[in-house]
This record gives C-alpha cells, structure tokens and sequence, in this order.
C-alpha cells in the first residue's frame, strides 16, 4: 500500500476533515486517491431513510477513485460508542483478516490510500487488536492530527512515542483548531515542533463549513511528500 494512516491525539479532534484535506489535495496534484475509514461508529438516516456514517460520507466526497460509501467505509456500525462496544451491542464481531483485506483491496484501486482510524492511537477493536495494530497492519507511515487544545502537547507527545514504539514512521502532523483559540498558540505549536520532531504539514483554523477544498487550502502541498 501507499499512503498514510491518519490518526489523532484524541477524538473528535478533527481526523476526517483533515484526511479528506489530503485526498483533495493530493487529487488537486492529479493522482488517484482512496479514502478509507475501515471503522466508524454512529449513524443516522437521511431524507430518504438511508443510514449513513457522516465521517463516511464526508470522505467518499472528496475521494477521485471511484469508490462506494460501503468500499469507503468497510464496517460502519449504528451506535455512536467504541468500536468493540458497537461491534458487541449488534452482535457483529471485528474480523481482524477480514477488514485489512478490504483496506487493502480498496487501495489497490488508486495510486494512493488515506486511511483514517478511529478515535486516538490505540482504539481497541478485539481482542489482543486496536488501532495501532491496524495501523502497523497496513504497514502506512503515520499522520497525527493535533487539536490544539490545553494538554495537546503531552498528548501529541505520547501519540508520537506510541506510533514509533510500533516501528512506524510519523509522516508528519498536523495542528488543527478547536472550538476555543488556544492561548500561547505560537509557543504551543513551537512546543509540537520540538515534542513531535516531524515536518508540520499545515495549521487549520476553525473553518465554516470545514470543506475538503478548504481544509486542503491551508495544508502546505510542499509538505507533503508522495515519495513513491
């Protein structure tokens, strides 16, 4: 596979905007991008008595490759909890093999892959299996998305020690704005820099709506890198 893992310092911290930034981005540079959230919980129905994750459905937006809601998000589950709780509650275990496998086939289907985990770094899923294992699965160097929030910086810092501690690669970050401005933003994302020791690869304001195209507006294609 090639691509990024995109994960979080925390949930609700804005993963899906920004990953859907990068596939818009990366679309914009003419490639083919897969989005993939291979785990999403909560969904509600539309006009049309549709149940959809809206995560999902905001990825399958900006992705170029062609690829349904279901290929998008291969295991969606209706109560907006934990995944293993989710995954209990309607009697539909988490297959480990299973959902790699369908990770992998969606990606084979574009030049690139953005997959988006769930909730922080090390969600569990089953048994002996959570999030990091997913990740280190796929075998994707990793992305983290900082909300920028008072204690971001020692989550940040965790987040970045646990991705290493599975030998993976932390590709970048990027710092993403809350609810409420950050006070001492400046030394704050100095603070990142230093902690993470990777390259930052935008800073996004509170956007209204938080579009792809305007996410990806603020994400700094030269940092970026697709070193195939």
């Amino acid at each position: 596979m090639k691509g990024w893992f995109v994960t979080g310092t925390d949930t609700e911290i804005g993963k899906t905007c920004v990953s859907a930034g990068m596939v818009h981005l990366l679309g914009q540079q003419g490639w083919r991008v897969a989005a993939v959230k291979p785990l999403a919980a909560g969904q509600a129905q539309d006009v049309e008595g549709r149940w959809f994750n809206e995560d999902v459905r905001l990825l399958h937006a900006a992705q170029s490759a062609g690829l349904s809601e279901a290929e998008v998000g291969p295991l969606q589950f209706r109560a907006a909890c934990a995944p293993h709780i989710a995954a209990r509650i309607e009697d539909r275990p988490i297959e480990r093999e299973w959902l790699v496998s369908q990770v992998r086939a969606t990606a084979a289907r574009a030049d690139l892959s953005v997959v988006e985990g769930v909730g922080g770094f090390r969600v569990p899923l089953c048994e002996g299996w959570d999030t990091a294992d997913l990740a280190h699965d796929l075998g994707l160097p990793v992305v983290l998305v900082v909300g920028l929030r008072l204690g971001c910086i020692n989550h940040a810092a965790l987040t970045a020690e646990a991705v290493r501690a599975r030998g993976l690669t932390l590709a970048g970050w990027v710092a993403n704005t809350l609810e409420a401005p950050l006070p001492h933003l400046g030394d704050n994302l100095s603070a990142l820099q230093t902690v993470l020791g990777a390259p930052c690869w935008g800073h996004v304001p509170r956007l209204h709506p938080p579009t792809a195209a305007a996410v990806a507006a603020h994400l700094n294609p030269d940092a970026v890198p697709v070193r195939l």
